[in-house]
């Protein structure tokens, strides 16, 4: 059957009209730009400073993406924060440069602040509770991230009369001893760090609990000699409840010590030395053999004999590695004395040994 021009219009325009009606939405509401607020504030204290870091917000409350930052309000009180009320500081934008695509870095913010003293307190359950809100460029924000609780404990000055000297056995750092107050649930202890010049990485060398004396010293024997390196020390504040994991709050810094590790000290002395003749039937010689030198930084023995009424003469043209020694240039009549001595890496030689004597028939 033939249709008519206007049948077959509508039929081609119909579709069209349904297919353009399907297309047309509600107009979406304007973001507010409201940062989304942090959920990973940190805290850290030492002495009277508190460093706050967090995630910088990349995105809005309504998933959108941050268009610009305005300052972050720093919020700190001493009962649970419902809101940030009056902020004890604000911190400047940190925009920074933005992390590349295929990275897992997020951008980070920090800020630093100081501790009043009227807060601090001799009480173990003190606790000071800090939050961010991080503002657009409005000055509008969506609420505080989450709190952090930071002790208020009072901290400690500094060891007093720090010093450092170079050993054989190693750094030996000692101090004199501070006098601290008393409460319950609080103890302190000394800690020592160390670096590496050039680098800023800090390692524990050690620490100790601080008591009564006046005195105190360690030995640092972990190091690396012909380094130098930088050591500095602090008093750590320690609170203990029951059922309650311990806090430790760290004092402020000694000034720093520079060091140079630098090895003059021979190794130990060898000892238990002895001589062995052996030579009928074959050219004689002796054995000598004595206990291992436990330097870690041993490089080997020289040998030393005398012949009579003669100066010693060492008898190896190079280090002997192990703790035993053939001696085949030995001559028949004659009585010989041998000693022995340790030799490090940098060439320091140790006192030599307790002698052993042997007669040649």
């Amino acid at each position: 059957m033939r249709r008519s021009p206007l049948t077959r219009w509508l039929v081609l325009c119909v579709p069209l009209v349904f297919t353009a009606c399907a297309t047309i939405q509600a107009p979406e509401p304007p973001s507010l730009d409201l940062p989304k607020p942090p959920s990973d504030l940190r805290a850290t204290r030492k002495g009277d400073r508190v460093t706050l870091t967090w995630t910088t917000p990349t995105i809005t409350t309504d998933r959108q993406a941050v268009r610009s930052l305005g300052p972050t309000s720093i919020c700190r009180g001493i009962a649970i924060l419902k809101e940030c009320g009056q902020p004890v500081a604000q911190s400047s934008p940190q925009p920074g440069p933005p992390p590349a695509k295929s990275s897992k870095q997020k951008p980070q913010s920090s800020y630093y602040d100081e501790l009043p003293a009227q807060i601090e307190s001799d009480s173990p359950a003190a606790f000071v509770n800090y939050a961010v809100e991080v503002l657009n460029r409005d000055g509008r924000g969506a609420g505080i991230s989450n709190q952090v609780k930071v002790s208020l404990a009072h901290t400690m000055s500094p060891p007093g009369d720090f010093q450092a000297r170079v050993t054989g056995q190693g750094i030996i750092l000692s101090w004199a001893g501070n006098s601290f107050p008393q409460h319950p649930g609080i103890h302190y202890v000394y800690r020592v760090y160390r670096r590496t010049e050039g680098s800023a990485d800090r390692v524990l060398a050690g620490e100790l609990p601080a008591g009564e004396e006046r005195s105190f010293s360690l030995t640092d024997s972990n190091i690396e000699w012909e380094k130098t390196y930088v050591y500095g020390a602090e008093t750590v504040t320690v609170i203990s409840e029951a059922s309650k994991p311990e806090i430790q709050v760290e004092g402020d810094d000694t000034p720093t010590i520079q060091v140079f590790a630098d090895d003059v000290f021979p190794p130990a002395v060898p000892t238990g030395l002895q001589a062995v003749f052996s030579g009928p039937g074959q050219q004689p010689f002796i054995d000598l053999v004595w206990a291992p030198v436990a330097d870690a930084d041993l490089a080997g023995y020289n040998i030393y004999r005398q012949e009579d009424s003669a100066s010693p003469a060492k008898i190896n043209s190079v280090l002997v590695r192990a703790p035993a020694y053939r001696d085949s240039t030995v001559q028949s009549g004659k009585h010989y004395s041998y000693s022995i001595s340790a030799v490090d890496l940098r060439g320091n030689e140790s006192a030599r040994s307790d002698s052993a004597t042997e007669d040649v028939p």
